[in-house]
């Protein structure tokens, strides 16, 4: 498994190790405790809101440099 400073694999992408703590720190604080499948996937609401905000992308064709949307935070993925 690659270990780099911002970014942990967590089985189906990226995330954002900073964004992800923030997020969580948010989400305590809420009243909206509604479980997943009825704040995704098949939910009422037009806009669903995903249990990962902090997914990070690849910059990069060659996906060897990551970047966090939420706060723009860019590292590169070395495989070797």
């Amino acid at each position: 498994m690659i270990e780099i400073d911002n970014f942990y694999n967590g089985g189906f992408g990226w995330v954002c190790k900073n964004c992800e703590r923030e997020l969580a720190e948010t989400e305590d604080r809420s009243d909206d405790k509604l479980n997943r499948i009825m704040r995704e996937g098949e939910a009422e609401s037009k806009q669903p809101r995903l249990s990962s905000l902090a997914l990070a992308r690849w910059a990069d064709a060659a996906k060897t440099t990551l970047v966090c949307p939420r706060c723009r935070v860019v590292e590169r993925v070395d495989k070797g």
